[in-house]
């Protein structure tokens, strides 16, 4: 083989190889055109982690590490909270807590609700807000049972394994009427392992854009089944599916293309903010869902669950069985 020759068949060794690595790496760019976003749309997800294993969005990491990871991404954007739910939710996630809270009707009204003891232990309801840090869920419920049902003894419990975001809505609750008021406690908590809180002592056992982020939704479910009193109601409003392909695709685009730059822009990270987007992708369905919530023991009322804004969120609810 001649010289030439044997240069030309390198040379288109060579080519074919960069062609190969090319192939295989991945595009990396999250603020370009939506083709390009399309391309981290996840694979489907197989039944389970491998063993030991979870989803910290798209990256799969260790159990043990995943919490930590998660910590670092709410103690970044505590203090920019609205911020952050603004940017997912196209600024409409406000709407939905108020119908959240709304649908809810927490408090017991005592000029309709039947006669209680005098004891103020056994009047209102006891809600417990699992990763409510800044108290958004909170405020609204105890508002609500006071100016609707006229219940002055509701109470809620916010529950946070996030020490930021609980201070947070330690600083928040001093522009309410509640800052000092037994009617409002924060705990710092794992939602799946409540050891503070007694079996069947919880009327109300909200989670609101919280449980996505934990490595054990089974377990948390499980937890707030046994913290439930007979007939006291789980409910979760959490980012779902979209179900009209067109809305989803320009969902999308705005999702993984605009949030990450917008993050950076705004709150100076952009991690935190990919990480959120990616975290909503792997969220289960709502029927994926709904049948986590039955097999912890709930009764489900309906279909389980009620999209708002096209599937962009969902309300899921469950009751624990009386007997």
């Amino acid at each position: 083989m001649s010289i030439q020759a044997s240069r030309s068949l390198l040379r288109r060794q060579l080519l074919g190889d960069v062609k190969r690595r090319v192939a295989r790496e991945p595009y990396r760019c999250f603020s370009c055109t939506f083709p390009h976003a399309q391309q981290h749309t996840p694979p489907p997800k197989s039944p389970r982690d491998a063993p030991g294993t979870t989803h910290f969005g798209f990256e799969t990491v260790a159990e043990a590490m995943k919490e930590q990871k998660v910590g670092a991404v709410f103690s970044s954007v505590a203090s920019s909270y609205d911020t952050m739910n603004d940017l997912m939710s196209l600024g409409i996630h406000r709407l939905w807590k108020d119908h959240f809270v709304r649908n809810l009707n927490p408090g017991r009204n005592p000029l309709t609700a039947p006669s209680q003891s005098s004891l103020s232990s056994e009047q209102g309801w006891h809600i417990l807000d699992i990763a409510g840090g800044t108290g958004d869920i909170a405020f609204r419920m105890l508002d609500h049972a006071s100016t609707i049902n006229n219940d002055a003894h509701t109470r809620v419990t916010v529950a946070d394994i996030n020490p930021h975001m609980l201070e947070e809505g330690k600083k928040r609750a001093i522009a309410t009427p509640y800052a000092r008021s037994p009617r409002l406690k924060f705990v710092e908590a794992n939602a799946e392992k409540l050891d503070m809180i007694p079996d069947s002592s919880i009327d109300l056992y909200t989670v609101a854009f919280g449980i996505r982020n934990f490595t054990h939704k089974d377990a948390a479910i499980r937890e707030a089944f046994r913290v439930l009193k007979p007939g006291g109601v789980f409910a979760c409003l959490e980012f779902s599916k979209v179900n009209n392909s067109i809305f989803d695709a320009v969902y999308k685009r705005w999702s993984f293309g605009a949030i990450p730059l917008i993050g950076q822009v705004v709150a100076g990270d952009r991690d935190s903010y990919q990480y959120l987007v990616e975290s909503i992708e792997k969220f289960p369905s709502q029927t994926e869902f709904r049948d986590m919530i039955k097999e912890a023991g709930f009764l489900v009322p309906g279909q389980g669950w009620e999209d708002l804004t096209g599937g962009i969120a969902a309300i899921h609810k469950g009751v624990k069985p009386v007997s």
